[in-house]
Parts: structure tokens; C-alpha cells; sequence
């Protein structure tokens, strides 16, 4: 049995995300099972080092996790440089996970470097600097990937699923509501459960660039590719409070709205809001219905309703209503133990670099994201409908 080390630098990590979905939940959780094993013969073992600027950060989320994965702290440093240099040991991926203003310098210094690169979405905030950021990769001839994880969230899996055994028949629309309330810091022991440059265009804030990226993907993998897009955005809440304590002007939009026209004439409509307060099933529900039959989808819960079981109302204001439009809906059965939608890509990406196994989800595939976003942008600028053209190769 040979267990094959795979080096990897997580750069940015020490921030709510990259801690929580990357760091804990994947690579940690990776090696505390074992790695990943290919087959009899083989084992893919992740061998972490933690960069970025605070030493104090990198020190203290080394010794939490490496303690739990390893039996002691995991290597860190905040010379990035060296690090990508070889002064700390042998290194095969860059991951990175810092602010999106960021993330271009740091590829770029990875790329020089001759390293795999997996990096957060957004890649960048318009479409020519993500294009550039994954032309400079593909340049230098290495695997690179961008991180598109509600593909494997258990909802989302169980709608493919609907779809691929033709549980919908032809699809007629599909709508998305995301968001919850996002406090703003500014009450009384209700602190703020997101970074406050979320909130702030001019560090690569806006809700709009955020999750159009998602739903990009989201889209083009499950229902088609878009022809068109027709979007708005809003700065709803005028003010946060900072980490620091101070209070800051918002510039950012936190709500946004899209219709979708997709190619094959579907029409996908999108809400997306940090100012919304939730009455559905979950942060994020996307429904699909179809001529044979409808399915709402969370997270992790999926509902269907055929043709056969879907009640027939009548406009009848004047008197309590008489369905209960809950009781005909089926929950799709949890016939899989669905494993972490990050851990997931996760050890796809590491197969991906180790065997040369097939991968979809470039950084080319990450700019397609940064372009919906961008022309959401230019639709609200303008107040028109924009076409979504070929990315150029």
C-alpha cells in the first residue's frame, strides 16, 4: 500500500470560510479519515502548510486543527513567498481563500512558481481580469480549478437527479430565493455574522458579484446554458459597523434580483438578499416546475408534486383557504450519506493533480461566473436586458 503525500498551501484561510469549510471541514477532515483512497494500492494523504499575513491567525488555527488531524500543529508560515519558493518543503497545490482584491497577486506569485491553483470565487470583480487571471494559468500548462461547491449540496444533487430520470418533463421555469438577515452591528449584542468588506464595493464587496457566481454554475449545470439576463441591485441598509468597532457608509449592493432567459427558453428567476428575513424551508430553495411535475429543493431536503397529486384551487378570497398546499408534496428519500459539498470538490481537485483525472471546473468555468456578475452589473446601470455571449478562448 503506498500512501502518496500531497502538499498543499492554504493561503487566506484564516477567515470565516476559509476556516470553516476549507480548513476544518475539508483538508482537516480529509486526512482525519484516512486521505483519500484511490484504490487497494493507493492512498492521497494532504499534507497542509497555513500562509497568510497574521502569525498569530496562522499559529493558533495550525495548532487547533493539526492537533486534531495529526497529533500535532500543522506547518504555517506568513512568507508566502518562501513558502512558494520551496524554503519550507515540497509543495504541490496553492489553494487560496483571501479577499477577491487579492486573490489576482497571489495566483499570479503561484503560477511563477509552477504550482496547481484552486482558489474561492469570485476569481476577480469584472470578466477581463478573470479571464487574464485564467489565461496566465493555462499559459503555464497547470491544473487549475475554482471552487463551485453547491453542485454537490444534497438538494441541489437530488434535483439533478429528478432532472436526469425525467421526473420534470420539459421544464418551464426555475426560481431561486437566497438570503437571510445579515445584522449590521449597529444593535445592541447582535453583532454582525459576515465580514463587513462584504458590504464595501471599493474591497470587492456587493451581493451581486458574490452570488451570481453561484448561480452561474448553478444554471449551466443543471438546467442549460443562459442567453440573456435582465438584473437589479440595491443598497438597502446605509450603514455597518466595522470590526474595528467604527461605523462605515455601505457602497455595496446587499440585495439583488435576476430574470435569466436561458437558451432553450427556460426562464430561471433569482432573488438574492442579506436583508431578507427566512419563512421556507432554508437560506437557499430553488424551484423547478416542469409540465409533469414540480420539485423545491434546500440545501439538503428535496419536495416533489406530479402531475397527479397537484390540487386545483380557486381564486375564493372571501373564505379561509381550504388547501393545505403543503400536504401534497413527497420528500425525495435520503438514500446516500451525503459527505461535505467543500470535501467533496476537494478530493476531486486533489485526484484531479495526482492521477490526471477528469475536471470540469476551471478557472475559465470560474470567469463565466465573474461575467454574469459583471453583466448584472451593466443591466442595472443601463435598466436593460444584456445577452451573455461565448467567453472568448
Amino acid at each position: 500500500m503506498e500512501t502518496r503525500r500531497i502538499g498543499i498551501i492554504l493561503n487566506g484561510v484564516t477567515g470565516r470560510m476559509g476556516t470553516n469549510q476549507h480548513l476544518d471541514r475539508s483538508i482537516s477532515a480529509i486526512i482525519e479519515q484516512g486521505g483519500i483512497k484511490v484504490d487497494g494500492d493507493l492512498t492521497l494523504m494532504p499534507d497542509p502548510i497555513l500562509t497568510g499575513r497574521s502569525e498569530s491567525k496562522l499559529r493558533e488555527r495550525a495548532e487547533i486543527f493539526g492537533r486534531r488531524a495529526i497529533g500535532k500543529p500543522f506547518a504555517y508560515s506568513n512568507d508566502l513567498q518562501g513558502v512558494l519558493d520551496g524554503k519550507h518543503g515540497d509543495y504541490d497545490i496553492f489553494f487560496d481563500a483571501s479577499g477577491t482584491l487579492q486573490r489576482a497577486p497571489f495566483v499570479e506569485m503561484a503560477v511563477k512558481a509552477g504550482k496547481a491553483i484552486y482558489c474561492e470565487k469570485p476569481t476577480a470583480v469584472n470578466t477581463q481580469d478573470a479571464l487574464d487571471l485564467a489565461t496566465k494559468v493555462e499559459a503555464a500548462g497547470l491544473k487549475n480549478g475554482v471552487v463551485q461547491d453547491k453542485l454537490w449540496l444534497p438538494g441541489l444533487r437530488k434535483l439533478r437527479m429528478l432532472k436526469e430520470l425525467g421526473f420534470f418533463g420539459r421544464i418551464l421555469s426555475v426560481r431561486g430565493e437566497f438570503g437571510y438577515w445579515v445584522f449590521t452591528g449597529l444593535d445592541y449584542d447582535r453583532p454582525a455574522q459576515r465580514p463587513s468588506w462584504n458590504y464595501r464595493q471599493q474591497d470587492g464587496g456587493g451581493i451581486m458579484v458574490d452570488m451570481f457566481c453561484h448561480w452561474r454554475y448553478v444554471i449551466d449545470n443543471l438546467f442549460g446554458p443562459i442567453a440573456s439576463l435582465v438584473a437589479y441591485g440595491q443598497t438597502d441598509l446605509p450603514q455597518r459597523r466595522h470590526e474595528d468597532g467604527t461605523v462605515f457608509d455601505c457602497t455595496a449592493d446587499d440585495s439583488a434580483y435576476a430574470i435569466f432567459k436561458l437558451v432553450d427558453g427556460t426562464v430561471a428567476q433569482f432573488n438574492s438578499s442579506w436583508c431578507t428575513r427566512v419563512r421556507r424551508d432554508d437560506l437557499l430553495t430553488i424551484q423547478v416546475d416542469g409540465e409533469k411535475g414540480s420539485a423545491v429543493a434546500g440545501l439538503r431536503e428535496a419536495w416533489t408534486q406530479d402531475a397527479g397529486t397537484t390540487p386545483k384551487p380557486v381564486w375564493n378570497p372571501d373564505i379561509p383557504q381550504p388547501i393545505d398546499f403543503h400536504e401534497n408534496w413527497q420528500q425525495v428519500p435520503n438514500n446516500l450519506v451525503y459527505d461535505n459539498a467543500f470535501k467533496i470538490q476537494w478530493e476531486e481537485f486533489i485526484r484531479h493533480v495526482a492521477l490526471d483525472e477528469p475536471w470540469a471546473y476551471s478557472l475559465r468555468e470560474g470567469a463565466k461566473g465573474v461575467q454574469l456578475a459583471d453583466l448584472g452589473m451593466q443591466s442595472w446601470k443601463k435598466r436593460a436586458w444584456m445577452d451573455v455571449p461565448e467567453l472568448p478562448t
